[in-house]
């Protein structure tokens, strides 16, 4: 890509950020590559998927399935639900969805402390660049908005030297899939107890194109870093033996849930899931 070039050619002695770019790769793939990024190499990374297949709901690792997800109609459907290995809340991706992670050593962002919130305020600042063209963007709470209408979703995990922020986008998404979702009783004060229609956007009313947002948040990153393509065969090799926490939640497990509604074992059930 032009962009990356020219970013890089700019930034030599900026620090350097890995780009993975891949195209409708299943989000449990994705998490299972992020994971192994973050815990065995020591590189910074940007992981752009556009797009995954099939229609899945995934889980922070500390969610409860039965206060987040209407079981019943998952199982009848056969909807696949991932707990992934960072904290956040819950969604439902599919290929309307456009995936960025961002994967840093602690010092590679100048003068920021690996802490959540300002994590999340960088995030803000780097995307406020991707937006400023194309709508009124917030950082509201911990999601990404248009106004007062949230378009996406961010989790993040922090290790001792490492951290994780990932972002789902939703350039557009099937009203019929948020049915599979219940409201979070923890949901963010600018929600209002809006139902999920009112509440989301889709990036498409907003941008010309999936490539002009992707291009964009490379682009922004190029300021910072000297941002390099990396060939995914590359990243893969040599690791036969790490074995992710993010798992795919069977559909005994799920039904377990359901059987077991209202037992004090729940809580615990559900987080070792």
């Amino acid at each position: 890509m032009s962009v990356t070039g020219s970013a890089g050619a700019r930034g030599a002695a900026r620090p350097l950020m890995r780009l993975v770019t891949m195209s409708g790769a299943p989000i449990l793939r994705q998490l299972h590559l992020e994971e192994r990024l973050l815990r065995r190499t020591a590189d910074n990374w940007c992981v752009i998927n556009d797009g995954t297949a099939p229609p899945t709901i995934v889980m922070g690792v500390s969610g409860r399935v039965s206060e987040l997800v209407e079981i019943e109609p998952v199982l009848r459907d056969r909807v696949p639900v991932v707990r992934r290995y960072s904290g956040g809340g819950t969604v439902i991706v599919d290929q309307g969805t456009v995936f960025v992670t961002i994967i840093c050593d602690k010092s590679a962002v100048a003068g920021l402390q690996p802490f959540p919130r300002d994590i999340m305020s960088w995030s803000g600042q780097l995307y406020g660049k991707v937006f400023d063209r194309f709508g009124e963007f917030h950082l509201r709470e911990n999601d990404y908005a248009f106004s007062h209408r949230k378009f996406g979703g961010n989790a993040q995990s922090i290790t001792k030297n490492r951290w994780v922020h990932h972002t789902s986008f939703l350039w557009d998404y099937d009203v019929e899939n948020m049915d599979y979702l219940k409201i979070p009783k923890r949901a963010p004060e600018y929600r209002l107890a809006r139902n999920h229609t009112e509440f989301l956007c889709r990036m498409k009313e907003y941008m010309p194109s999936r490539s002009v947002f992707t291009d964009g948040v490379i682009t922004a990153l190029g300021e910072q870093f000297s941002v390099q393509p990396t060939d995914l065969e590359t990243v893969l090799s040599n690791d036969e033996e790490f074995v992710p926490s993010t798992k795919l939640l069977s559909q005994q497990d799920l039904e377990e849930i359901v059987s077991s509604k209202g037992s004090s074992s729940l809580g615990v059930q559900e987080v070792e899931a």
